[in-house]
Formats: C-alpha cells, sequence, structure tokens
C-alpha cells in the first residue's frame, strides 16, 4: 500500500515536495503584493486620519505626512498639540514596523522559491 503524503496548511511547499509551477508562483508573489499593498493602505489610512484628527491639518497634508513616516522619511508639519505628537510618536513607531514587515510579506516567496531551487539542486 503506497504512503499518503501529507497535507499542510503552510503556504509554501517543503524541501521534498516538487518546486511550485512558475504560473503558480506568480499568482503566488501576486497574491502577497495585494495583501501588502492592502496593509499599506490600511496603514496609511490610519495615519491620513490620525493627522487630520490630531493636528488639525488637511486631509492633502495628513496623506502626505503619514506617506512620510511610513516610509520613514520623517515628519512635514509641526505637531501643535501634546495630543498630535503622542499620536505622531506611536504612528511612527508602528509604520516603522509595518513597512519593514510589509517588504519581507513581498520578498518570502521569491526567496523561498529561490532557497527551494537551490536546495534541489543541491541533492541534484
Amino acid at each position: 500500500m503506497p504512503k499518503k503524503q501529507k497535507t499542510t496548511n503552510h503556504p509554501f511547499e517543503h524541501r521534498n515536495q516538487q518546486i511550485l509551477p512558475f504560473k503558480k508562483f506568480v499568482v503566488r508573489v501576486l497574491k502577497y503584493l495585494l495583501f501588502s499593498f492592502v496593509f499599506i493602505l490600511f496603514s496609511l489610512g490610519i495615519g491620513t486620519v490620525g493627522y487630520h484628527h490630531y493636528a488639525h491639518i488637511s486631509w492633502v497634508d495628513a496623506f502626505y505626512n503619514a506617506s512620510l513616516i511610513l516610509t520613514g522619511m520623517g515628519p512635514v508639519n509641526e505637531m501643535p498639540t501634546d495630543n498630535a505628537k503622542l499620536f505622531a510618536s506611536f504612528y511612527a513607531l508602528f509604520s516603522g514596523i509595518a513597512f519593514l514587515s510589509t517588504v519581507g510579506v513581498i520578498f518570502a516567496p521569491i526567496a523561498h522559491r529561490l532557497l527551494h531551487i537551490l536546495h534541489v539542486k543541491e541533492e541534484d
């Protein structure tokens, strides 16, 4: 009786499994890109609404500040109140983690495929 191969909920193929066909790999990369894009939009939304509410600046300036903080560039407008400064501080901490995590999510399937290919070639 042949052994059944275990199925798991792991998002990537195991080292003993075949490399994912290229078309399926592209779909995987697009899914990860979509997730990252939605998360960045969500993060920008938090920052834009927060800057508009706490710093009392226009929507465009709030979006500008949120975009620059999210990418690590720094704030543009002076924060007029303590609440605005606290929001800006916490948003900056969140943004540092969010942006770097998003980069990791985008490159995860690419790095996995590269390592998988190298591992398969090593066994040949």
